[in-house]
């Protein structure tokens, strides 16, 4: 695969973190696009459609429904 020069983000996140959307706050102006949603914390992993940062989600799964 050819080198394209783009780095993929890898962020962690928490309970306190939610609810999470993209780009979090204090991004820098290059990183910015529509704000969207992302239900990380059900799937456990999740990519945002816009700039391909990738949330792990590393706290305690949700309880009820």
């Amino acid at each position: 695969m050819a080198d394209t020069g783009i780095t993929s983000r890898v962020v962690d996140v928490t309970q306190h973190d939610l609810p999470l959307h993209c780009p979090p706050p204090g991004s820098p102006v290059w990183m910015m696009h529509p704000r969207v949603f992302l239900d990380v914390a059900i799937e456990g992993s999740i990519l945002c459609p816009y700039c391909s940062t990738r949330y792990i989600y590393k706290g305690v799964p949700p309880q009820g429904h």
